[in-house]
C-alpha cells in the first residue's frame, strides 16, 4: 500500500506474453539480407531480399506492400527467419539459393526453435546404412552435421543416394538382412551369397538408389567403397567424387556402354543441383569452419558457418547459458569442444575471433578425429575476416530472436529487481530508479543528467538534463551533485507530475564522497529516499549503512541492470555536455566571420544545430539558409574549411 500523498508505484513486469509478428519485426536489423516467411508448420512460404530488412519486412506486416498476393500470404504467415549478409549483391545471390533450396509457395515470380538433425552412417554394421536422426550419438555410428533443418538433411540424403547407391536405415529389407547377419556373424565373409538365398530385393534397388544388398548383388568390399564415397561427400570432398564419376562416365562411353554412362551422367547432374543451393563465399576452394559468438551479460549465442570447397554448406546457431559472466576464451573453448564432440565433420581449419590458450591441445584432438592436421586460426583481414564478422552478426541476431521469443529479458529484469531489493536492503523492489551523472570540462559547460528506469527498463520520457548554475573555477562533482539534487527534489519538483513519481532507489555515479554529498542534500530537504553510489572501477555499490561496499555477483541480472542504469546516465550527460560545448565553439568561430552578426548567427545555428553539421555543409547549403547572402555563405564556408 502506498504512503499518503505518494503516487502509486508502477506494477512489476507482467508475465510474458507471446509478442506479435509486428513486435518481432521491430527487432529485425536494418542490414541487407534475406527474409523467410513461414507458416504454422514452420514451412518456408516466401523468400525475399532487402537492402534494409526491417523496413522491407514492416511493409508486409502493415500491408503497405500493394501486391495482391500479400494480404493472402500474411494470413498464412505465423513466423519468420532472416539471414544478414554484407551487401545487397550478396543478398541477391543468397535469395536465389534459398528459393532453390526451399521452393516457397508464394515465390511464383522466380521458379522456432530450430532443430538440428544429423546424418549418420551405421559403420558397425556389415552393410552400413545412411539415416536421418536426432538420436544421442551411439558407439559404432558416425554422425555428420548438424544441419539447418530437417528438410535440408533429408534432401541431402535423397540427393546423395542418387549419386552413390547406399542402403537407408528405414528400409525393411535392409533391417531383415541386418538381423540375419547379427544372428550368424560368421557368415559376414559370404554375406552377399547368404542374402541372395534368404532375402528379396527392395524397391530402392529397382529404381537405382539401393545397391542390392538385400538381393546379394554386391559384396562387402565393393559396398565399403560406396560407404567411403558417401562419407567423403558428407565431409565436403565433393570434387573428388565428381572426378571419379566423370572418369567412370568417360570409361563407360569409351566402352560403348552408353546406358551406364547415362546413369552416371544423371548422378553428376544431381551433384550440380545440390551445389546450386549453396552460397559461394570464397573465391578459392577452401574448407573451414568459422565460429562467430555474441554475448549478453548472462547468455550468448554461437553461429558456425561450415564452408566446404569454397561454399557455405550450412550454418547453425546454438544458444549458450553463459555470457559475459565468463571470459570469451572460456566460452569459445567450451563451445568448440562441445560442438566437435558431436560431429564427425571436422575441417582442416577452424577460424575463431579469440586466441585460445589450449589451442594446441584442441587442434591435436581435432586432428585425431579428422585423421589429418587441423589449424585453429584467428583471421585479421580478407575474406575469412569478413565471413567471421558475418557469423558473429548472425549469432547476435539469433540471440535477439531467442530472447524475444522466450521472454528472456522479462524474466531477467524481474530477477534483477528482486536481487537489488535484497542486496540493498530495500523495502520493495526498486520499480522506479533514478540515476544522476555530472559531466564537465575543467569546470566549464558543467551539466548533469537524470535517467529513469521504470520496471527495469529505460523510461526516456522521464529523462531530464540540468545546466549547473554554480560558478566553478574547476571541476567539483560534489557541489554540482548537491545543486542538481536540490533542484530535482525541491518541493515544487516533487509536486510536478512531469517529473513522475517518487523514486524507489536513487543512484549517483561515484563512490563514497558522491554518496555522502547526495545524502546531505536529501537530509537538508527532509527526504528519506534509498540511495547508493556506484563506482566505475570495480563495479562496487556504496551504501549508507556500511563502509564496506556491496559487490553484486559477476554476471548476475542485478549487476547487469545497475551497470546499464549507470552507463545510460553517463551517455546522456556526455551527449548534453558535447552539445553545449559544440554550440559555444560554433558561436566563437562565427564571431570571426565578416558579415555574421547575432541575427545571422542564430539563423545558422537554427538551421544546422551544431558546428559538426555546419562544417559538413556545402557552400550552397549554407547559402540556402534564410537571411544569409551568397558572399557571407562563402566567407563562412572558407573559415570553417580553414579550421579543418
Amino acid at each position: 500500500m502506498s504512503e499518503p500523498g505518494r503516487p502509486a508505484a508502477p506494477e512489476p513486469a507482467s508475465a510474458h506474453v507471446e509478442p506479435t509478428l509486428a513486435e518481432q519485426v521491430a527487432q529485425v536489423p536494418t542490414d541487407p539480407g534475406c527474409y523467410l516467411w513461414k507458416d504454422a508448420k514452420g514451412e518456408v512460404v516466401y523468400v525475399g531480399k532487402a537492402k534494409n530488412l526491417r523496413a522491407r519486412m514492416r511493409q508486409y506486416v502493415t500491408l503497405a506492400d500493394e501486391r495482391e498476393k500479400i494480404p493472402l500470404m500474411m494470413q498464412v504467415v505465423k513466423s519468420f527467419d532472416y539471414v544478414v549478409v554484407g551487401s545487397e549483391h550478396e543478398a541477391l545471390v543468397l535469395e536465389r539459393n534459398l528459393i532453390a533450396q526451399y521452393h516457397p509457395y508464394f515465390n511464383v515470380d522466380y521458379k522456432d526453435d530450430k532443430s538440428y538433425p544429423f546424418i549418420a552412417i551405421t559403420e558397425s554394421d556389415v552393410f552400413p546404412a545412411i539415416k536421418y536422426t536426432r538420436e544421442k550419438h551411439r558407439k559404432g555410428t558416425r554422425y555428420f552435421g548438424p544441419y539447418t533443418d530437417a528438410r535440408a538433411a533429408r534432401e541431402t540424403i535423397d540427393t546423395l543416394r542418387k549419386v552413390v547407391p547406399i542402403c537407408v536405415a528405414t528400409c525393411a529389407e535392409w533391417k531383415r538382412a541386418r538381423r540375419l547377419l547379427e544372428r550368424d556373424p560368421d557368415q559376414a565373409a559370404v554375406a552377399n551369397m547368404v542374402l541372395a538365398e534368404r532375402c528379396r530385393p527392395c524397391f530402392d534397388y529397382h529404381v537405382g538408389r539401393g545397391p542390392g544388398v538385400c538381393a546379394g548383388m554386391i559384396d562387402t568390399v565393393e559396398y565399403a567403397r560406396h560407404v567411403d564415397q558417401v562419407e567423403r561427400f558428407l565431409q565436403g570432398h565433393r570434387s573428388e567424387i565428381v572426378g571419379e564419376l566423370t572418369e567412370q562416365m568417360r570409361a563407360a562411353a569409351a566402352d560403348l556402354d552408353f546406358e551406364r554412362a547415362g546413369r552416371i551422367k544423371a548422378r553428376l547432374d544431381s551433384l550440380d543441383a545440390l551445389d546450386d543451393r549453396q552460397q559461394v563465399v570464397f573465391s578459392s576452394s577452401v574448407s573451414l569452419d568459422l565460429v562467430g559468438v555474441y554475448r549478453e551479460e548472462t547468455i550468448s549465442c554461437a553461429c558456425v558457418f561450415c564452408v566446404r570447397e569454397g561454399r557455405t554448406v550450412r550454418s547453425v546457431e546454438f544458444v549458450l547459458d553463459k555470457g559475459l559472466d565468463v571470459s570469451e576464451e572460456e566460452l569459445v573453448s567450451g563451445f568448440v569442444k562441445r560442438y566437435y564432440d558431436e560431429t564427425a565433420d571436422v575441417p582442416s581449419e577452424v577460424d575463431l575471433d579469440v586466441e585460445l590458450s589450449d589451442a594446441e591441445v584442441i587442434a591435436g584432438w581435432l586432428a585425431e578425429k579428422r585423421g589429418h592436421s587441423v589449424r585453429l586460426h584467428r583471421p585479421q583481414r580478407g575474406e575469412k575476416r569478413h565471413l567471421l564478422d558475418m557469423a558473429a552478426a548472425n549469432a547476435r541476431h539469433a540471440l535477439m530472436r531467442y530472447m524475444v521469443r522466450t521472454g528472456y529479458a522479462d524474466d531477467r529484469t524481474n530477477k534483477a529487481l528482486l536481487q537489488l531489493e535484497s542486496a540493498l536492503a530495500l523495502d520493495a523492489p526498486p520499480l522506479r530508479i533514478e540515476c544522476f551523472d555530472i559531466s564537465t570540462l575543467h569546470g566549464r559547460f558543467t551539466v548533469a543528467s537524470m535517467v529513469v528506469f521504470t520496471n527495469g527498463r529505460p523510461d526516456k520520457s522521464q529523462y531530464r538534463r540540468f545546466k549547473v548554475r554554480a560558478e566553478l573555477d574547476e571541476a567539483n562533482d560534489f557541489v554540482s551533485m548537491q545543486e542538481v539534487l536540490g533542484r530535482r527534489y525541491a518541493p515544487e519538483r516533487m509536486a510536478d507530475e512531469r517529473f513522475g513519481s517518487r523514486p524507489d532507489l536513487l543512484v549517483v555515479d561515484g563512490g563514497k564522497p558522491q554518496l555522502t554529498a547526495a545524502m546531505a542534500q536529501l537530509a537538508e530537504l527532509g527526504l528519506d529516499i534509498p540511495v547508493c553510489g556506484l563506482a566505475k572501477s570495480d563495479e562496487e555499490i556504496f551504501v549508507p549503512w556500511d563502509d564496506t561496499p556491496v559487490v553484486l555477483p559477476s554476471g548476475s541480472p542485478s549487476l547487469y541492470l545497475i551497470k546499464q542504469v549507470r552507463d545510460e546516465s553517463h551517455r546522456f550527460a556526455i551527449t548534453f555536455h558535447r552539445e553545449l560545448r559544440d554550440k559555444a565553439m560554433t558561436v566563437s568561430v562565427l564571431d570571426e566571420v565578416p558579415g555574421v552578426g547575432p541575427k545571422r548567427k542564430r539563423a545558422l545555428l537554427k538551421r544546422f544545430g551544431s558546428l559538426k553539421r555546419l562544417r559538413a555543409a556545402s557552400e550552397e547549403e549554407i547559402a540556402a539558409t534564410p537571411g544569409i547572402p551568397a558572399e557571407v555563405a562563402h566567407a563562412v564556408f572558407e573559415t570553417l574549411r580553414a579550421l579543418g
